[in-house]
């Protein structure tokens, strides 16, 4: 049991460390693009540098990367004898995989902000709740062309929409991921957060330029 738990956790971390963004950059335009605008290797920042599909593509794939985590934690969790609830154990790849995502061992554990693979990771924990947070998420972007605002709020809410459209057992442990993610994607959103209250938080659209060296 404890080496089953074990090796999940190992390969949901490796699913959830691919850094996507920084490889589709660096294959299809030989850039870095933690050189560019806010220097994050999530979707937001390689479609702002200019590169739409680009952009598309990473999003699609952080979104696989953690899906794939969670799925393979629901195929095994069956057939592992123990006492944890096969949703505990998809909760343990769901952490995980955001983990992996925001702290991959490939870029010195400077990773993304985990939107994309939190999505993933409840599209198959928790779909119909990821559903509607990413529902939230869209409706917030249109209004506000706030993507940073768009993603606190629809992480924000899934703990929300999961307590009322997830039927079944509950365990705890199955709560409080949906609670650690959520927390940790908004975490990792401090400085947008506080660029949204001085006033200088970039719109969905605007193109990001070179980082300047420090």
């Amino acid at each position: 049991m404890l080496l089953a738990i074990s090796l999940l956790v190992l390969a949901s971390y490796l699913l959830g460390s691919i850094p996507v963004g920084y490889l589709l950059v660096r294959l299809f335009r030989n850039q870095d693009i933690r050189s560019v605008g806010s220097g994050n290797i999530g979707a937001t920042n390689v479609l702002r540098s200019g590169g739409k599909g680009l952009g598309a593509a990473t999003f699609a794939l952080d979104v696989i990367k953690g899906a794939a985590a969670v799925a393979l934690a629901a195929y095994i969790a069956p057939r592992m004898a123990g006492t944890l609830a096969p949703r505990n154990i998809e909760a343990i790849a769901a952490v995980v995989a955001v983990l992996g995502h925001m702290f991959p061992i490939w870029l010195h554990f400077r990773g993304g902000k985990g939107v994309a693979t939190g999505f993933g990771v409840f599209l198959v924990a928790a779909p119909l709740a990821a559903l509607a947070s990413i529902t939230l998420f869209f409706v917030v972007l249109m209004i506000s062309r706030f993507v940073s605002l768009a993603s606190i709020l629809g992480a924000g809410s899934f703990p929300v929409f999961a307590y009322f459209l997830v039927h079944g057992d509950k365990p705890a442990f199955f709560i409080a991921a949906q609670i650690i993610v959520a927390s940790l994607i908004i975490l990792k959103h401090h400085a947008n957060i506080r660029r949204l209250l001085n006033g200088t938080e970039n719109r969905f659209g605007s193109r990001t330029q070179e980082r300047k060296p420090a």
